[in-house]
């Protein structure tokens, strides 16, 4: 049965329960009702980016967000000039998880472009304490995806057991040994896992598995999907080496627990901004902040194209607290026959679809094709 029906205060949870005893917990969804899972975040980058924040009415009226024959897209500002930062989006998502598999299915990801750094993660309240996942995340023109781990003290990995490449392993963002907020980072193996690479291979997936044995991340572009993936019933038993994996020198548990799910695009700042001077991307400005003021046009390509997001929970451990109680603000959806009215405070502000596509997918096309522009610099 298709998943349709939004969950909401006081209201129990179903489940769909996969092949390898992983339960369907959320399902996003690809319409309207995905941003009724997650909080629209407007306070000062906490990274020092040159990035505004909005709101989701300003995001919606601005063309930010929006929703199109079965994709969700979370972009950027790419027409106007910014003397105050640009303005972008950053969901967190209203559910915190505890252990689980998420599954994200994406068409496109923000390009591989001077200035930007969007990220996909998972985030505790009380940070570094409650540990940090950074799912997917790259700055500037950087070609492969890195995945990173921030933790409280006490946490390494092991180099071995994934198919990326080792750059820090204590995960501990004030390691003596390493620069400031390294945390434990691999980089990608693909080309296609980031960036530029990735959009023009048609999108793909990232899946990430979350047990008080290891955190494993896997990614698999469009043409390499696994069946049990695009069925509903993940196994990841059956998807071999995955592109990071997090274990070893680490309890897991008692570093990671109740993180929310983010989505972001921000510039500069310090990862990107930190970089500019030693990149390609100087000779185009003398700062990082003036390109991504100065260049709207640079940005036609940074923007998420979502064509679903799940999260599921291994049925034979999962805890009680992971599961949403009555009061929870998560968007849920479940298995139903009949619709449940949302409360109107939290839909999504409406979206007016333009004809005969959005604009979003003319330039993606553009971009597959060979005739985007200003996304590589």
């Amino acid at each position: 049965m298709h998943l349709t029906t939004t969950v909401l205060s006081g209201l129990g949870l179903f489940a769909h329960l996969g092949a390898a005893g992983y339960t369907l917990q959320a399902d996003y969804g690809n319409d309207d009702s995905f941003f009724n899972g997650f909080d629209f975040y407007t306070d000062k980058d906490p990274t020092d980016g040159y990035v505004s924040y909005v709101d989701q009415s300003t995001a919606s009226s601005n063309g930010l967000i929006g929703t199109d024959g079965g994709s969700v897209y979370i972009g950027v500002d790419h027409s106007n000039t910014a003397s105050s930062g640009r303005q972008s989006v950053r969901l967190q998502s209203t559910q915190t998880y505890t252990h689980g598999l998420v599954i994200l299915d994406l068409e496109h990801m923000p390009g591989s472009v001077c200035g930007t750094w969007p990220a996909f993660w998972m985030l505790g309240n009380n940070w570094p304490n409650n540990g940090e996942i950074d799912i997917i995340e790259g700055v500037n023109t950087q070609s492969t995806n890195q995945m990173t781990l921030h933790t409280s003290d006490g946490c390494s990995i092991n180099d071995s057991g994934f198919s990326g490449s080792l750059t820090t392993s204590n995960c501990y963002v004030e390691a003596s040994d390493q620069s400031p907020n390294a945390g434990c980072a691999i980089q990608g193996s693909s080309t296609q896992s980031f960036g530029d690479g990735f959009n023009q291979a048609g999108g793909g997936v990232y899946a990430t598995e979350w047990t008080s044995d290891a955190i494993n991340i896997y990614f698999f572009p469009n043409s390499s999907v696994p069946s049990d993936i695009t069925s509903g019933n993940p196994d990841p038993s059956g998807w071999g080496t995955p592109s990071a994996s997090f274990s070893g020198g680490c309890d897991i548990d008692s570093h990671f627990s109740e993180l929310q799910i983010v989505f972001d695009i921000t510039f500069c700042g310090d990862w990107a901004g930190d970089m500019w001077s030693s990149s390609t991307c100087s000779s185009y400005a003398s700062t990082c902040n003036d390109y991504v003021a100065d260049n709207p046009s640079a940005f036609e390509q940074t923007y998420w194209e979502i064509n679903s997001l799940k999260v599921y929970q291994d049925s034979s451990s999962t805890k009680r607290d992971n599961i949403p109680e009555p009061h929870a603000k998560a968007a849920i959806r479940i298995d139903a026959n009949e619709p449940v009215e949302e409360p109107k405070s939290k839909r999504s502000a409406p979206y007016v679809r333009p004809a005969p596509r959005p604009a979003w997918k003319h330039r993606r096309d553009a971009f597959k094709h060979g005739h985007g522009h200003g996304h590589s610099h």
